[in-house]
């Protein structure tokens, strides 16, 4: 996997941070399964794949001119 300049696995805080959205938004993707998540052992903590955050992101065609 190519070094997307982040860890593996983030935290929902980093992915909101990352991503310029609120928690609230990331937990919502997250129900609606546009983005997969996973939770650590048998914690209530929840990660997601930094690389799963790249592939949200789609470039904006430039206009012709």
């Amino acid at each position: 996997m190519p070094d997307s300049g982040h860890p593996a696995y983030v935290s929902i805080e980093y992915a909101a941070q990352h991503l310029d959205l609120s928690k609230l938004t990331i937990r919502r993707m997250i129900a609606d399964g546009s983005l997969q998540a996973f939770r650590v052992g048998k914690t209530r903590s929840i990660r997601v794949r930094g690389a799963d955050l790249e592939a949200l992101l789609t470039p904006i065609p430039a206009a012709a001119s």
